[in-house]
């Protein structure tokens, strides 16, 4: 009986085997296609043209008395026209189109042609440099656009097909199809809120804002970056997730200029092999504890310094990034729950999604005069200005929020997020106070400042 069950079960299996080998028996069978996704979906998916006129400083050659005598008094400064590339998506009928941050960063004129070669004009109604997102409103009266239905990137798993479309190396409206080849990379350094879907679908110059769409049509993700060693695709895309995108959009049509985002109010890092030996973790993943705000919503929750966040409303945390992304997708007003591990314990702790305040209120101006500082933006220091410039463990101060192209400041080497310290021996506690400082005249100017946790001290020539 023994020899006859064997006998019936290894027949099955060769039979299973057979049948997984059958080659196609129907017309149909053959014919199985993409193409119904992509008709659903490419209509929805735009190509995004850049210009960026960059001003050339002005040659102290044309000021000279012979030079005007002998050419004229025509030189100034000269000017260069840039172009650049990329992709887009349609995701509401009235004309938003959701691309890349850095496909727009520096535009000055923006025109997007849709998939039937009408081309419009475009204006940016939202930047959102933290997630590399940005948010285009095409120019147009009455018009009805077609749209992207948004899926759920949280319902993706490592297998599953998907197909990237935009248009590489501007040659016009391309479909490539792969998988998902994992989820929730963190640490790529696109953006603060790094975590990627990665795919091997070919992503290539010119994708950056396109669409990465599953098999019903939907989209699941903005194709952002490729890693290449090449220039052109290496089987290693990657694609900032729909849920991310959802809140970015949602801030648009509200009519807002950016997005604000929870605050934990919390300074986090990995946990490494090392730390989770010490804190008896059976496997190094959460994101530790480093520093509390007293005045934020997680000393509001109760969370303390040495702690590990190892999950957020039943979402596994792998990383300090993972925290900011589950925090990061969603609305304000409600409560997280954070699984937390203290002392060998797991505790249940409610955090209250609030932005993070604009206390004192940022007070922004562009230094002007003859200053190291000169065609340098500077905002006052809060937890709002610290969350929107990434700036961990700043509390307090006087912070760089941008450098003019070709300004003084550029020059000498002033950086976005620099905290100036002190000018002249004078502490700066304010941007008045920064803005007086710089009115005066000085043979020297002896400057303190904060960049990246290291105190820099600096004497220029005034």
């Amino acid at each position: 009986m023994r020899l006859v069950l064997v006998f019936l079960l290894a027949l099955g299996g060769a039979a299973l085997a057979d049948t997984a080998r059958v080659a196609p028996q129907t017309p149909a069978q053959v014919r199985l296609s993409f193409a119904p996704v992509v008709k659903k979906a490419a209509p929805a998916v735009v190509n995004v043209y850049v210009s960026h006129v960059e001003r050339m400083p002005r040659n102290p050659l044309f000021d000279d008395p012979i030079f005007q005598r002998f050419f004229g008094g025509g030189g100034g400064e000269g000017e260069r026209v840039q172009k650049a590339l990329g992709s887009g998506v349609l995701v509401d009928p009235s004309g938003l189109v959701v691309t890349n941050y850095h496909v727009v960063e520096n535009a000055t004129e923006v025109r997007v042609a849709l998939a039937d070669r009408r081309e419009f004009e475009a204006e940016i109604a939202l930047r959102d440099p933290r997630t590399d997102l940005a948010v285009l409103r095409l120019k147009s009266e009455g018009e009805t656009f077609p749209t992207l239905e948004m899926g759920d990137s949280d319902a993706l798993e490592v297998g599953d097909f998907v197909i990237a479309i935009g248009d590489p190396f501007g040659v016009g409206q391309t479909v490539t199809q792969g998988i998902v080849s994992a989820l929730a990379r963190t640490q790529i350094g696109a953006s603060d809120y790094g975590f990627f879907i990665q795919t091997d679908a070919a992503i290539n110059p010119g994708n950056s804002g396109g669409a990465l769409v599953d098999l019903d049509g939907r989209l699941v993700g903005i194709n952002s970056m490729i890693y290449s060693r090449s220039g052109g695709s290496m089987g290693l895309g990657f694609a900032i997730p729909v849920s991310m995108v959802k809140g970015v959009v949602a801030a648009a049509l509200h009519g807002g200029k950016s997005v604000k985002r929870a605050w934990l109010g919390a300074t986090l890092q990995n946990v490494s092999k090392d730390i989770a030996d010490n804190l008896g973790l059976d496997r190094p993943t959460g994101a530790l504890v480093v520093e509390v705000d007293s005045a934020g919503p997680a000393a509001a929750a109760g969370l303390k310094r040495g702690d590990v966040i190892a999950a957020i409303d039943g979402q596994p945390v792998d990383d300090a990034q993972s925290v900011g992304f589950r925090l990061g997708v969603k609305p304000l007003g409600g409560t997280a729950r954070l699984a937390t591990l203290r002392d060998g314990k797991t505790l249940d702790l409610p955090l209250k999604l609030a932005s993070a305040p604009e206390t004192p209120p940022r007070d922004a101006l562009t230094i002007h005069g003859r200053s190291p500082f000169d065609g340098a933006l500077v905002m006052n220091l809060s937890p709002a200005v610290a969350e929107e410039l990434s700036l961990d463990g700043a509390h307090q101060g006087v912070v760089v929020a941008a450098v003019g192209e070709n300004s003084t400041a550029a020059q000498v080497g002033v950086q976005k997020g620099d905290i100036v310290l002190a000018v002249n021996g004078a502490a700066i506690a304010s941007t008045r106070d920064l803005e007086r400082a710089c009115a005066e005249r000085s043979r020297w100017w002896d400057l303190t400042i904060l960049r990246g946790g290291e105190t820099i001290r600096t004497r220029l020539g005034g």
